[in-house]
């Protein structure tokens, strides 16, 4: 109960802070009073512009956070992130080429990052069959670094022969950002992350199980092949709308999992739907601070979950390695 009230002091702060800070800086009483129907430039900053940003960003948020959170149990690496399988480079190679060939139209860059992402995930699935052992933890970690460096590569010799226009487009969008959200991205992200975000909370036993390795996991009665494939391909499809919608934003995936697992446990039923909120959380104040670090300049959000995540991430892995 008093990390579910925690959990919920942090969501409304965040929402609250998110709405307030920006170019713009408003106070408590415009955010309350846009709420309350009341007109003028400010309620229409909060309505129209701030408020859709703010879901976006803890939708998104949460989804990479549950994400990383099956995968940790997925491949048994406390190190794993929503990123690890290459779906990153897919998605960054898609929509770096999108910008390079000029692409125009709002839908251009997420479309293209999506079905990077998608042929990201096909091509380390069909790397691990290939290898003989489908789905197997180790063979997909390693199938989504050599996709990784792959894309990596074709993606700088396309930022090489792109113009200082287009180059400047292309890093914003590796690094995330949520500057071209709308209430059209809100509704689309959330009518599409609903059924992966289910799976992946119905496997909560499968994860239990899978996280205690393979021959334990058999011996309990788990399909491990069929759950397998059920989270691999939900934090897949999730993570490849997250990509689309915000860019290529690291780390959420990996602080809040811990975080909440250190508080609640390891069992996945009451894990996951902490780590949603959390993430959430602390994707909307990583966007507020982008908005307000440099004020009237915009940081990537990227920029700063990987100063928070990468403190993180060393620590776990030094734990790791004791």
């Amino acid at each position: 109960m008093k990390v579910a009230l925690a959990l919920a002091g942090l969501v409304v702060l965040a929402v609250l802070v998110g709405l307030a800070v920006g170019a713009v800086p408003l106070g408590l009483r415009d955010v309350v009073a846009a709420f309350g129907g009341a007109g003028g430039p400010a309620a229409s900053i909060v309505r129209q512009i701030r408020l859709p940003r703010v879901l976006l960003a803890f939708l998104v948020g949460g989804s990479l956070g549950v994400c990383g959170a099956a995968l940790q149990a997925l491949v048994r690496n406390p190190l794993a992130d929503p990123f690890l399988l290459g779906i990153s480079g897919g998605a960054g190679l898609a929509a770096t080429l999108a910008l390079g060939l000029g692409l125009a139209g709002p839908w251009a860059l997420p479309l293209a990052g999506f079905a990077g992402g998608l042929a990201a995930i096909a091509l380390v699935y069909r790397l691990s069959t290939v290898a003989g052992r489908p789905l197997d933890p180790r063979v997909l970690v390693l199938a989504g670094v050599v996709v990784s460096a792959f894309t990596g590569a074709l993606m700088a010799a396309i930022l090489t022969l792109s113009t200082a226009e287009q180059l400047r487009n292309a890093f914003f969008w590796l690094l995330g950002g949520f500057s071209a959200a709308s209430w059209t991205a809100v509704t689309s992200f959330a009518l599409y992350a609903a059924l992966p975000l289910t799976a992946l909370v119905a496997s909560s036993r499968s994860l239990d199980l899978l996280s205690l390795g393979e021959e334990p996991a058999v011996s309990l009665g788990l399909d491990v092949v069929r759950a397998r494939r059920i989270v691999y391909l939900a934090s897949s499809l999730l993570t490849a709308a997250s990509v689309a919608v915000c860019g290529v934003v690291g780390f959420v995936g990996l602080i809040a999992p811990h975080a909440m697992r250190g508080l609640l446990g390891p069992a996945h039923r009451r894990l996951l739907p902490a780590v949603f909120f959390a993430s959430g959380a602390f994707l909307v104040l990583a966007d507020a601070a982008a908005r307000s670090i440099v004020r009237p300049i915009e940081l990537p959000v990227g920029v700063i979950t990987a100063l928070v995540g990468v403190p993180v991430f060393a620590g776990l892995l030094h734990r790791s390695l004791r």
